[in-house]
């Protein structure tokens, strides 16, 4: 009999020669599926929460206030679902949890208990479970119940948004946790948008999944012990109430713009991120969080998690390990290409993942508004990064299958990067202090499914880029997704790899420590005016602009006008007003260029915060800098001389598909 590697590599050699056979490469879809549950046209399904029930319907939470419970959601036989109303009139729910014989649901000021008494598949008693203060504020979403480990229940809540974080009522921006008598203990403070949260099957550890804001460089995911601190200071303004774990107060927080690695140095009270999702590279707003327990049934991934992303509707993939005593780890791109947002993943009872989405308000690249679709394993093993460990001296990369050893040894196969962000009171962080680090030495298992790799320096507190391009399997095939990003809290002990003679002879391998000081590669502050980006009114404008345009932003990722008409060579004064809650410019581009040009926003990497993510094209003809929310800009130019349909567009990655408006030049 052949073992399961190669089977496996079999297995895979076989899925390549049929895709050469189609004339296509290999895909997600190859490996997992997505099925999409029909919706009745009179059902606005904007999940909120999802709940698989023990007779194997899925129960779904909407934004809209109600809860559904829908049969045969594994389209067997028929292959349509069934759809019972079981509750309504709730406010805005963001989670549901279903036990024994009711379920629990968060509202936006309270968990509520809902009971079926008489068995109809409608709740009829809706009873307060547990409550909190609301401050009327549009941002103090709150989300769960989430059940840990030992039966009690942990619920978070957002901050409010004033142009800034706030925490306009009692315990905003915490993670509470409610024992069964619906007792209150808070647990940790510093949260700022806590959509997805979890507790491990087997330690009970909780990580919560955290989006870009105020003191919140890029996406995250951060482990939450009793008293930790995740960073956003509002929360800290209930420090002073009964049980609070901290007694730390918002002024105390350091704003300095250092990484935050090097500000929880001095300041111990920060806890730093378990794994950072590098902002547009992986993700533009984390939601939920989701361990595999399928013992297989999902795939070769078992005991890693799941991280949704709500902007790109799509999955990412996290291995985490503990190292020192600290949680860090490696995210990977895992499937994209949903329907809508997501917002809420749970397994199914044969394995598979029910995605629960939304995009109202939220809007995402999925083009629908809302939709639960279902992800299913072919039960073919794409050839992956599986893990990627902390090393003495660098990394160990495992592979899902048997690599060709002769372009896992190859340097040129690889290639590392490191980076970071600032921790200040800002919306965002760009890319700072960007390093490459160069490969002294590769070491490939025997096996074939492990390359540990030696560098010359590691950098902690640092995101780690690593970039697998050249890498084969030994059936010849591509890896499906070619690099992750390792957050490098703690470096691991043991033995460094014993490597040859003449490559040990070299520069030995370095551990940059950091210090306190300032970032030594500042981030690049706003570029000066060019010809594309013309700030000031020209001298020989001496009557001023022929028209004023003033472009503002809704939410939904959208303009405040969709078209704007202006007169061919007529002198122009723009002012594009950013008064959205999240970061955005406005590029004027050649007609029909506007989705060519975000899709190279997109491509522009580690380089694209510098260039404010305005790629150097000729269909670029305008274009402000990434603003601030509540910022502004104005531009001065005079309008293209020829006629027609130019377009304006947001071009930070993932906006560009839906912040759109038509620039209309006439004679």
């Amino acid at each position: 009999m052949l073992n399961k590697s190669i089977f496996s590599t079999l297995l895979l050699l076989g899925i390549a020669l049929l895709a050469n056979a189609q004339n296509r490469p290999l895909t997600e879809d190859d490996y997992y599926r997505i099925v999409t549950l029909p919706i009745p046209q009179n059902i606005e399904l904007e999940v909120g929460g999802l709940a698989v029930l023990p007779d194997g319907r899925l129960a779904a939470s909407t934004r809209r206030g109600e809860v559904w419970l829908i049969g045969n959601p594994y389209l067997k036989g028929s292959g349509q679902p069934s759809y019972k109303r079981f509750a309504h009139g709730l406010h805005e729910p963001l989670g549901l949890l279903f036990r024994k014989d009711h379920f629990l649901i968060s509202q936006r000021g309270e968990v509520t208990k809902l009971i079926d008494s008489d068995g109809d598949d409608e709740a009829d008693v809706y009873e307060s479970f547990y409550k909190w203060p609301l401050s009327g504020n549009y941002h103090q979403y709150s989300y769960g119940p989430v059940e840990d480990p030992n039966g009690d229940l942990l619920v978070t809540l957002n901050v409010d948004w004033i142009g800034f974080g706030g925490s306009l009522s009692k315990w905003r921006g915490w993670m509470l946790k409610l024992n069964n008598k619906g007792e209150m203990t808070p647990w940790a403070t510093g949260l700022r948008s806590p959509a997805g949260y979890t507790a491990l099957k087997g330690s009970g550890d909780i990580f919560y999944a955290e989006n870009q804001g105020d003191w919140v460089g890029s996406g995250r995911i951060t482990h939450l012990a009793k008293g930790d601190f995740a960073g956003n200071p509002a929360g800290l303004r209930w420090t002073d109430e009964a049980g609070s774990p901290l007694t730390i107060k918002p002024k105390d927080v350091p704003n300095t713009g250092e990484p935050m690695y090097e500000v929880a140095k001095r300041f111990p009270a920060l806890k730093p991120a378990t794994v950072w999702f590098p902002h547009t590279l992986m993700g533009i707003s984390t939601s939920d969080i989701s361990e595999d327990n399928t013992n297989g049934a999902f795939g070769p991934f078992a005991g890693q998690l799941y991280v949704g992303d709500q902007g790109h509707s799509k999955i990412m993939r996290v291995y985490i390990e503990k190292v020192n005593g600290v949680w860090q780890g490696v995210c990977f791109p895992f499937r994209s290409g949903f329907q809508s947002g997501l917002l809420r993943m749970v397994w199914g009872q044969d394995g598979s993942m029910f995605v629960g989405q939304t995009s109202r308000g939220w809007s995402a690249t999925g083009t629908s508004p809302f939709g639960i679709q279902r992800v299913v394993w072919t039960g073919k093993t794409p050839f992956e990064m599986k893990t990627i460990k902390s090393m003495p001296d660098g990394f160990e990369v495992e592979f899902t299958l048997p690599v060709n050893k002769k372009t896992a040894a190859d340097t040129a196969s690889y290639s590392f990067n490191s980076f970071t962000y600032k921790y200040h009171n800002t919306y965002g962080s760009p890319i700072i202090n960007t390093k490459t680090l160069n490969i002294k030495h590769i070491e490939v298992a025997k096996n074939g499914l492990k390359a540990r790799i030696v560098l010359d320096s590691l950098r902690l507190g640092y995101i780690h880029e690593i970039k697998a391009e050249g890498v084969l399997s030994a059936g010849g095939a591509p890896l499906l997704h070619n690099f992750g990003y390792y957050t490098l809290n703690q470096i691991a002990a043991g033995e460094k790899l014993k490597i040859p003679e003449m490559i040990a002879s070299a520069k030995p391998a370095m551990t940059d420590h950091s210090s306190h000081a300032m970032p030594t590669m500042p981030a690049p502050k706003a570029t000066p005016a060019t010809a594309k980006r013309p700030l000031s009114q020209p001298a020989d404008w001496t009557n001023g602009p022929d028209q004023t345009i003033s472009v503002g932003t809704k939410p939904g990722l959208k303009f405040d006008l969709d078209e704007v008409q202006v007169k061919a060579g007529s002198r122009v004064k723009w002012v594009f007003n950013n008064n959205d809650d999240m970061l955005h410019n406005c590029v004027i581009v050649k007609p029909n260029s506007a989705n060519a040009v975000g899709e190279a926003a997109i491509k522009l990497g580690l380089k694209g915060s510098e260039l404010n993510y305005v790629p150097k094209l000729g269909s670029v003809l305008f274009h402000t800098n990434i603003l601030q929310p509540e910022t502004a800009e104005t531009l001065y130019f005079n309008a293209p001389t020829e006629p027609g349909e130019y377009q304006f567009v947001c071009t930070f990655p993932g906006h560009h598909t839906l912040m759109l408006g038509k620039l209309k030049v006439v004679k």
